[in-house]
């Protein structure tokens, strides 16, 4: 068998391994803000909305910055964030420990390809590192997960669409960020992946049907609509042809 022009499948976490963050990811903030006594509640629309940040202290620091901050100093600021995310994140653990989140169709699947053909794969992501750790080992078991790198929360300073992570992976992993197939859910993921220099496909999760995508590569509901290591090869050789 030919040698794959594929180096490296790697993936978003939420919204891309598991459709987090309207039931796993709101429902831990707005449990933090209950248990923190924080006058605060974000719905479906409001939390749809703060999605176009990256990162959930940037989320938090967002919303205070628009609806007013319950305390007044800045570094009284900085610790409520940090506060309130390390409260979050126990409550979202809690959530994924719990069994209630479960892997979206195609990942296991293509995961599966991907070390079969000896590529690497890794999670790239936004989200607490602790928080994708646990939720990769809990869906994806431990024999999976042994063998997927994890770049996660802040490992690097500036958050996608930045592509400081996607460059970090590339780095780390020794591979060729144009040889590498990235899986995305939202328009500021696909940016900081293109950016990068990365092939992108993205499956549309609940809160980002209505982004933009023209930028991506190629664009499904979810990974079993016709995605497999066929295809992301075409993209790789597509993008090589091109060039």
């Amino acid at each position: 068998m030919s040698e794959s022009p594929i180096q490296a499948l790697i993936f978003d976490c939420d919204g891309v391994l598991v459709d987090t963050e309207r039931d796993g990811h709101r429902v831990a903030f707005n449990m933090a803000f209950k248990e923190l006594n924080i006058d605060a509640h974000w719905d479906i629309e409001r939390y749809g909305d703060l999605l176009t940040t990256g990162g959930g202290k940037e989320r938090l620091r967002r919303h205070f910055d628009e609806v007013g901050w319950p305390v007044a100093r800045e570094d009284q600021r900085d610790q409520l964030v940090i506060d309130l995310h390390k409260v979050k994140t126990g409550f979202f653990l809690k959530i994924i420990e719990s069994g209630a989140l479960t892997l979206r169709d195609g990942v296991a699947r293509m995961i599966d390809a991907a070390f079969e053909a000896r590529l690497k794969v890794a999670v790239c992501s936004t989200s607490n590192e602790r928080a994708v750790a646990t939720l990769v080992w809990k869906l994806l078991g431990d024999t999976r997960s042994s063998r997927i790198q994890i770049f996660a929360g802040d490992v690097v300073k500036h958050k996608k669409p930045d592509p400081a992570i996607y460059h970090l992976a590339a780095t780390t992993l020794s591979v060729d960020p144009t040889k590498c197939v990235v899986v995305e859910d939202s328009h500021i993921g696909l940016s900081a992946a293109k950016a990068a220099g990365m092939n992108c496909i993205v499956t549309i999760s609940a809160y980002t049907a209505s982004e933009n995508f023209n930028a991506a590569d190629h664009v499904v509901s979810n990974l079993d609509q016709g995605v497999d290591l066929q295809l992301c090869e075409q993209l790789v050789k597509y993008r090589k042809e091109t060039a």
